[in-house]
């Protein structure tokens, strides 16, 4: 005899009433909890309020036979959420054309007429051992989903945690005014941008990209947002002689990330502004080039290139220096812009992010939101498959 844990509800239809009583009486000697229906109709009805997960039927009934009842069976227990219910149908030996039909509709087993209590015992105790490790897998399965759900709110907390360590945009920073936009391709980014004001009135600025996604390249990119300060630029990106000189930050963030034998970099673009002069001092560290939009002379990708950060120990870094004029811009965007494809796999490309600054050179403040915008468009509304940062440069005029 079973103990009550084990005990299964069994549902028995069959419209014979001594077959019926007959099965029912080897399934309670078995010590299972068997339920009677006379009908399909009333098996449906039986099924819907006891919660039983095994259904014993005779093939032919009136009204409703056995094939009807496990299609209706099948219909409303799809096996979604330990819903799935196991039938067995009883069948004469005569009846092998029937049990095809009876397969096709969803028959998991048959038995033979008259029943035998080793057979019923044997087939019970099989579906029986199909049911425990259904819950298990359904225990498992919602496990694994709070788990999920667990993962899903960390992420989306470190996420905001990570835009906290973004600059404010919009207002103006020692002669110079920024926009931007942050676009994760997943819930965190391995982007980063900045911007502040140095001791001596410079600004300094920077836009980064760590190689890969998820959680590796976005952790990387929080860290590198907590160490590029202005304290830090000020310490590093200077020479000797006080003079800008970023690329002398860049090796020494070369010299701290590179391991020999790992091949984990990262992007960057950094500059210092001179308000006084107009003067940007620029390191391009293997980021996508920036434009250039001026207000005389109108939109041109830069010619800035470089190795990137921590992939090669031995790598060398250059400072350049260009000048902005009032209303002049320096759009720095990631390659999560020109890299991304349209459903032809074609790529969107550099020309036409210089088209979108073309357009809104002289509203600076929209460049951001109409690229995205015709990002969108490109993408047919699917979300992109890398990071994307747009940071401009606006070089306001003196006051």
């Amino acid at each position: 005899m079973l103990d009550a844990a084990e005990a299964l509800k069994i549902v028995v239809v069959e419209d014979d009433y001594f077959q019926r009583t007959y099965a029912v009486s080897l399934l309670r000697k078995l010590g299972h909890i068997a339920l009677e229906a006379e009908d399909g109709a009333t098996a449906l009805e039986v099924l819907r309020e006891s919660g039983a997960k095994i259904v014993i039927c005779d093939l032919d009934m009136p009204g409703m036979d056995g094939h009807t009842l496990v299609r209706h069976v099948r219909d409303e227990w799809r096996g979604e959420d330990e819903s799935y219910v196991h039938i067995l149908m009883v069948t004469a030996s005569s009846q092998t054309a029937d049990r095809e039909i009876a397969l096709e509709a969803g028959v998991d087993d048959f038995m033979l007429k008259p029943l035998e209590l080793p057979i019923l015992s044997a087939r019970i105790a099989s579906v029986a051992r199909m049911i425990r490790h259904e819950r298990l897998l359904e225990q498992r399965k919602r496990g694994l989903e709070e788990a999920n759900t667990r993962i899903l709110r960390d992420l989306e907390a470190a996420s905001r945690a990570q835009r906290r360590l973004l600059p404010d945009v919009g207002r103006d920073i020692g002669g110079l005014r920024f926009h931007s936009e942050f676009v994760p391709s997943q819930i965190l980014s391995g982007d980063m941008f900045g911007f502040f004001e140095l001791p001596n009135g410079m600004v300094a600025f920077y836009a980064i990209d760590v190689a890969g996604h998820g959680v590796r390249a976005s952790l990387k990119s929080v860290a590198l947002g907590h160490l590029l300060t202005a304290a830090y630029f000020n310490s590093y990106a200077f020479a000797e002689d006080g003079s800008p000189d970023p690329a002398r930050l860049v090796e020494r963030l070369n010299e701290r990330f590179f391991e020999d034998g790992h091949e984990e970099y990262f992007t960057m673009f950094c500059g210092i502004f001179d308000g006084a002069t107009g003067r940007v001092s620029v390191c391009n560290a293997g980021y996508q080039p920036p434009w250039i939009a001026r207000v005389r002379d109108g939109v041109s990708l830069l010619d800035l290139g470089g190795f990137p950060v921590a992939l090669l120990g031995s790598a060398t870094f250059e400072t350049e220096h260009l000048t902005l004029d009032p209303g002049d811009l320096l759009v720095l965007c990631s390659d999560g812009a020109t890299e991304a494809d349209d459903l032809a796999g074609q790529a969107f490309g550099e020309p036409r992010v210089q088209q979108v600054v073309e357009t809104c050179k002289d509203r600076p403040k929209m460049i951001p939101a109409h690229l995205l915008d015709v990002l969108d468009r490109w993408r047919d509304g699917r979300a992109l498959d890398d990071d994307l940062t747009i940071l401009i440069c606006e070089r306001t005029q003196p006051t």
